[in-house]
Order: C-alpha cells, then sequence, then structure tokens
C-alpha cells in the first residue's frame, strides 16, 4: 500500500507524492473506498480551515486510517492557532498544514510546536499518536517523531510567496499553494509582475522553493492535471476524490 512508506521522506526526496482529500467525518469504509480509488495516493487530508473542527472525529478519522496504513495530513483551523499543532497531533495526523502564512514568527511557531525536544516544545502525550503504540516510551518515539512528520506551511498571498525563503527553516518540509485566496490578492494587486496568472505564481514559487531547499504543494483538484503541475516544479499534490 502506498501509503506505508515514511512520508517525510518521501516529500524531502522530491518523489512525486500524491493526497486526496475525505470529509471530515469520514468513516473507516469512506476512507477504504475513497483510497481503493487510484493506487496513486500517499496520503488522505482532512481539512478544518474550511470545514467543522470535532476534535472526536478528527481522532475517529486518525484511528481509522492508521489501521489502514494511511498517513493523515490536517490543515488546522487558523493561522494564529499554531500553538495548538502539538494538541491536533496528539489525535494521530501524520502531517500539518498551516494556512495562511504571512509571518516569520508564525513559521518559528509551527516548528517550535510541531517537534519535540530538543528542537521544538511540543509537549508530550497522547494516547492515539501515530506510531506510538510501537513506540511507547520517550527515548524512542521522539526522534521518531522528528523524523517522520510532515509540516507545510500554505502560502496564500503574492506577499507571502515573496517571503517563501524566510518561511523556509530546518524542520519546515513544504511549501503549500493556496489558490482561491491568492486569485483575490492577485485581483487586490494587479500590477505585481506576479499578479498575471497563478501558474506564473507557481512556477515563480517552484523555483523559489528549490532555492530555499523546501518542496512545493499543489492543491490541483482535478487528477488529470497531476502531470501539469508536476512539470511546473510541484511534487505534491491535493486532489478531490475520483
Amino acid at each position: 500500500m502506498a501509503g506505508e512508506a515514511n512520508l517525510k521522506e518521501r516529500i524531502r526526496r522530491g518523489e512525486p507524492t500524491i493526497g486526496v482529500s475525505v470529509p471530515w467525518d469520514a468513516s473507516k469504509s469512506q476512507i477504504e473506498d475513497i483510497w481503493s480509488r487510484d493506487d496513486r495516493y500517499n496520503y488522505i487530508a482532512v481539512d478544518s480551515q474550511h470545514s467543522p473542527l470535532v476534535e472526536a472525529q478528527l481522532q475517529a478519522v486518525c484511528v481509522a486510517a492508521q489501521e489502514l496504513s494511511i498517513p493523515v495530513h490536517f490543515r488546522i483551523k487558523h493561522t494564529n492557532y499554531t500553538f495548538q499543532i502539538g494538541n491536533w497531533l496528539d489525535l494521530g495526523p501524520s502531517s500539518i498544514e498551516v494556512p495562511q502564512t504571512e509571518l516569520e514568527a508564525t513559521a518559528q511557531e509551527a516548528v517550535d510546536y510541531f517537534y519535540y525536544r530538543p528542537f521544538g516544545k511540543r509537549s508530550w502525550g497522547g494516547l492515539t499518536r501515530v506510531g506510538v503504540a510501537e513506540r511507547p516510551e520517550i527515548p524512542d518515539y521522539t526522534p521518531w517523531w522528528n523524523g517522520f512528520g510532515v509540516l507545510m506551511l500554505q502560502v496564500e498571498s503574492i506577499q507571502a510567496i515573496v517571503n517563501i525563503p524566510r518561511f523556509a527553516r530546518e524542520g519546515v518540509d513544504c511549501i503549500s499553494w493556496g489558490p482561491a485566496d491568492l486569485s483575490l490578492d492577485r485581483q487586490a494587486h494587479p500590477h505585481h509582475p506576479l499578479a498575471v496568472s497563478d501558474d506564473a505564481c507557481i512556477e515563480y514559487a517552484a523555483t523559489v522553493c528549490k532555492d530555499a531547499g523546501v518542496k512545493l504543494m499543489v492543491r490541483n483538484y482535478d487528477w488529470k492535471l497531476r502531470e501539469k503541475y508536476f512539470d511546473m516544479g510541484a511534487t505534491v499534490l491535493l486532489e478531490s476524490p475520483k
């Protein structure tokens, strides 16, 4: 099963990596159904930025996915909630995405609460954390998690794209793409060189990410657009179910 690989290592190596969105309240059977539709899927994604956040349901999705050996990617509710990243990771996601990243301080706080000491300052706890059943002790689990979990920061404005080199720091694996809010920002700055099109922004961001040593994730939604965005320099995609 594709989801059994270490997602972080796969992303960092630049291997084509594809995720698929599932409902915030997906059952195990729904996850199995969506996952079975394409053997190229590497992770599932749950969103709370524009969907309800019911922590018990997020935990249930994560537990079901763990039983199926599928990594769960979770986009948190709001940029200002980076201090809660560790709490949500305790429920079982393998990956976190911070929406609307605009400030270096946000990037650093995300790193701080994503990783355990000595690299970060995430608190110890959580019975349904991914991998904890196999590594129940602190000396075993914390270094394993620090080499396993995936942290993404989403850029959704022209200024955020320009700031990618400032966001790219040790612990940030991926810069993710927010096309909807970016389109609004491009309309607000019609004379900026990057306001020409979303594709122009993606091509610029792909170059900047490569220079900064991080990968680019694009929400392509339609699986038919995979090769387009891979050719443009993205290595991680997130799609809607087929």
